[in-house]
This record gives C-alpha cells, sequence and structure tokens, in this order.
C-alpha cells in the first residue's frame, strides 16, 4: 500500500485533473498521478516534460528501454520494471532476457549497440563521478552529443523515479502491456 493516499479525480482542481488526463493518455500511471497529484507544480511538470520528450526523442524506444530496466533492476524498481519490461519486450528482447539483462557481456539477444548502453547506464547509475571519458566517447559509434546527453539525462531521471516510487511504495497499475516509454 503506498505511503500517501492518491488523490481521486473529483478532489482534483481542473488544471490538476488536465495533467492527470495526459499522463494517463501517455502510459498506465494512475497511481503514479494520484500520488503526484498532492503536488501540482511536480505532477505538471513531470507530464510535460515526459509528453515533449516522447515527442522528440531522437532515440529508438528499444535504447529508452534498455536504459530505464538496467537503472531499474540496479535500484530493484519494482513499479518501474513492471512498466518498462513489458515495453523492453515489445522491442524485441524476450522476458528471460529482459530478467538477466545485467549479464551483458554474455548476454545473446544485445548486439554490439545494446551492451554499450546497458554498461552505460549502469556506469552512470553507480559511478557517475568517477566514469572514464572512454564510457562516453565508445557511445558515439552509435549516438551524436545531443543523443548521448538525452540518454543520460533519460537514465538519470529513471534513477529519480526509482527513488520516488519505493520512498513512496507507489502500486503499480495492473494490467501493463508494454505500452509505456
Amino acid at each position: 500500500m503506498s505511503r500517501i493516499p492518491p488523490l481521486s479525480f473529483k478532489d482534483m482542481n481542473p488544471a490538476t485533473q488536465d495533467d492527470c488526463a495526459a499522463l494517463e493518455a501517455y502510459g498506465p500511471f494512475g497511481n503514479w498521478a494520484g500520488i503526484a497529484a498532492h503536488s501540482p507544480v511536480v505532477l505538471h511538470q513531470v507530464t510535460e516534460m515526459l509528453v515533449n520528450m516522447r515527442a522528440e526523442t531522437r532515440l529508438s524506444r528499444r535504447v529508452i528501454e534498455l536504459a530505464m530496466v538496467t537503472v531499474s533492476q540496479l535500484n530493484a524498481c519494482d513499479y518501474c520494471l513492471s512498466h518498462h519490461v513489458p515495453s523492453l519486450t515489445v522491442t524485441g528482447i524476450s522476458p528471460e532476457g529482459s530478467a538477466r539483462l545485467l549479464e551483458v557481456e554474455d548476454h545473446p539477444e544485445l548486439d554490439a549497440c545494446d551492451k554499450a548502453i546497458v554498461r552505460y547506464a549502469r556506469a552512470v547509475t553507480e559511478r557517475s563521478g568517477r566514469m572514464r571519458d572512454a564510457e562516453v566517447s565508445d557511445l558515439r559509434a552509435w549516438f551524436d552529443d545531443g543523443q548521448i546527453v538525452e540518454l543520460t539525462w533519460r537514465i538519470t531521471l529513471i534513477g529519480a523515479f526509482n527513488r520516488f516510487n519505493d520512498a513512496l511504495q507507489i502500486e503499480a497499475e495492473e494490467p501493463l502491456d508494454g505500452g509505456s516509454a
């Protein structure tokens, strides 16, 4: 059970209701939105950012989901894993492959680019201040600087979501079909 009860839609002001509806259109995040609605500015800013990032991304869904699942596994965030493992499966990684994503070097479903993404997500999550320059420059075989900036932002953002969701014990919505990104 969540540490803070979600607000019901009827108890929100009209602007917060609009943000809740926009986040629900983005993906099945009703539990998250109901809790974030206690701080309308948080709900608004997160919703606006996520919707804009989806509309303007230059990264493939596979790249995004590989990064998000990697970080969520490292942080053991059940909420985020419940959303992003099905989405990663949509991109061609089996559920078994998703479960062993951190075994990157011997992973039969990952190509060289996929492995670089998983390694980078792990480095950013576990030792961002102690990374080697090569860990960023190695990505240039597949990504330009703008894509590396977005990938890094998405990695650090999912880490923040992991902590927020776990701290408030937000319960996952059921069932999930791989629609969120």
